[in-house]
């Protein structure tokens, strides 16, 4: 139990960041995420962890989980100003990541038909579907205050870290 809780207080406090090209620092990043969930079975610490390792790492203007409850998806751990509280199916970037069950990649928020402004400092956006067991339980949603910022390595990378959480 000893060995278990000084890894997992080593790993938190000791997050390594990365320099280097996007994808070089998902790559860095992605062991010590897995490295954050190993043994950790409660949801919403895992999710709370992922999205201030992300943070930490791409100093994102705001990175975090929204989950599915009823008809609407209700915040969930974050890095990042306020946010929006509850947002409908099929509503503005995340609803439609669940409405869709894919990954949309915005690189203007300003041109999203129905974009939900919770602040008006984010311009681009990825939102990815959180899957658990087959099932969509919510989505990530990562917004940046330059526009252009998603593109393919943030989607192959970041469904890698979602699959880590799958597997929990």
């Amino acid at each position: 139990m000893h060995d278990y809780f000084f890894t997992q207080i080593f790993m938190a406090e000791d997050l390594q960041i990365a320099k280097g090209s996007k994808e070089e620092q998902y790559q860095n990043l992605l062991p010590q995420i897995e490295g954050l969930l190993t043994g950790e079975s409660n949801q919403i610490a895992n999710l709370a962890n992922i999205a201030a390792a992300l943070k930490e790492q791409f100093n994102f203007f705001w990175v975090g989980f929204y989950l599915i409850d009823a008809d609407e998806l209700v915040l969930g751990p974050f890095q990042g100003p306020v946010a929006c509280t509850r947002i409908k199916k099929g509503r503005g970037v995340c609803g439609g990541a669940w409405a869709q069950e894919k990954t949309l990649i915005v690189p203007d928020v300003e041109q999203f038909p129905g974009h939900i402004a919770c602040s008006s400092l984010s311009r681009s956006e990825i939102v990815l579907p959180v899957f658990k067991q087959g099932q969509i339980i919510g989505v990530l949603d990562v917004d940046s205050s330059e526009l252009n910022s998603f593109d393919e390595v943030d989607k192959k990378y970041l469904t890698q870290i979602l699959e880590l959480l799958d597997s929990k």
